[in-house]
């Protein structure tokens, strides 16, 4: 009697939808409060997905977290107004369009004015000895992938119905890295500073 291949190929079949289903899940493109897709060649504000009160605003710089200087600045949250807009530049720009997953810089707008030399592309300062926190900076390089940048790139992903950003560069294959989720760090001064959390900080883009 001839053997059925079929229980054999339903089973192929079911793997080859649920990898293309993931590959299409993690390719999908991140989309606006308007449900457009996020470009590259868009200024976007990063809100948090509840707003007001304790959410808080957007986002914004403020002086360094190091107590011996004031430069670079540092991404931190405003208590209620928009902050600053912000582009993204991912390492790939097919039809430049962002996608979620894929690493990024993220630069403020030029009109955030500085008194600091340092870029306003975003990097992941080192740890802080006083606090143990990975304190998201600027002064970062924008492009150029690599061993030397791999502190300044981040990732877009899906968290519950919003988004939340993620530092775990892939432009490097021989770099060791601490990957983690980006929340909020509230200082002694009271200063709502963005860095690596337990606790993801759940975001929405705004067009500007």
């Amino acid at each position: 009697m001839r053997k059925s291949n079929t229980p054999f190929s339903f089973l192929s079949l079911s793997l080859l939808l649920i990898s293309l289903s993931s590959l299409a899940s993690s390719q999908s493109p991140v989309r606006d409060t308007t449900g457009q897709n996020l470009r590259t060649d868009l200024y976007y504000f990063i809100l948090p997905a509840a707003r007001g009160g304790y959410g808080g605003g957007g986002l914004t710089l403020s002086a360094g977290h190091n107590a011996t200087s004031t430069c670079p600045l540092d991404v931190v949250q405003e208590q209620l107004d928009y902050g600053l807009p912000v582009t993204f530049s991912p390492i790939n720009l097919p039809n430049g369009v962002v996608r979620v997953s894929t690493d990024l810089n993220i630069v403020f707008s030029p009109r955030a004015f500085s008194v600091c030399v340092e870029s306003n592309v975003w990097r992941l300062g080192s740890t802080d000895q006083s606090t143990g926190k990975n304190i998201v900076t600027t002064g970062g390089i924008e492009g150029k992938p690599g061993r030397e940048t791999v502190s300044d790139w981040f990732k877009i992903e899906a968290y519950e119905d919003f988004y939340k950003i993620a530092y775990c560069p892939s432009v490097c294959d021989v770099c060791k890295v601490t990957c983690g989720d980006v929340g909020v760090y509230v200082d002694r001064n009271g200063t709502r500073r963005f860095a690596l959390s337990d606790v993801p900080f759940k975001v929405m883009f705004m067009k500007v």
